[in-house]
């Protein structure tokens, strides 16, 4: 007998990770990093989701994110991607447009998704510490609670992030 956490049916939170079309930069500006959370939290609401933990960088995002349906998985990263990319390809046509020029090609996202079932709480925690270590690793940050697109300040100060974070017990 297993003596595995069970968060849900599947006994998972799934650990999501997404990247821009060709690892372009689409993330660098405030604005589009913001489309990108708004996303995630209209995602979560309509679908009952729990956000654990996330973090944007320039060029992908990671995100904890667990459902009361396992099925919702799949629903929830199509209407996140989509969602976030017909406004983030908004916000490049009319207000970066410098930056759209430079553009080939117009997705915004590379098509798939990567996601990885999380079973316990020491893998949950790993994986956590992974995200929030992202932005320290790309030497955009000293400490990971000092990038705002993260977390990690909600774990290390109580502060808000944007997102609403819950730890699954």
């Amino acid at each position: 007998m297993s003596r595995r956490k069970i968060y849900n049916r599947e006994r998972c939170v799934y650990f999501v990770t997404f990247s821009c079309y060709k690892r372009r930069r689409l993330l660098d500006d405030d604005a589009a990093k913001r489309i990108v959370l708004g996303a995630l939290s209209a995602q979560l609401r309509r679908l009952a989701g729990k956000c654990v933990g996330f973090v944007l960088m320039p060029n992908h995002v990671h995100a904890l994110v667990w459902f009361p349906d396992p099925k919702h998985i799949s629903d929830f990263m199509k209407q996140w991607k989509r969602t976030s990319s017909l406004r983030i390809a908004h916000l490049l046509a009319t207000v970066l447009t410098r930056y759209s020029e430079q553009l080939e090609e117009s997705p915004v996202w590379q098509a798939k998704y990567y996601v990885f079932n999380v079973f316990s709480h020491a893998k949950l925690e790993e994986k956590l510490t992974y995200m929030h270590q992202n932005p320290v690793r790309a030497g955009l940050v000293e400490k990971p609670c000092d990038w705002r697109w993260s977390s990690a300040r909600y774990y290390e100060d109580g502060k808000s992030v944007g997102v609403p974070v819950t730890w699954l017990d």
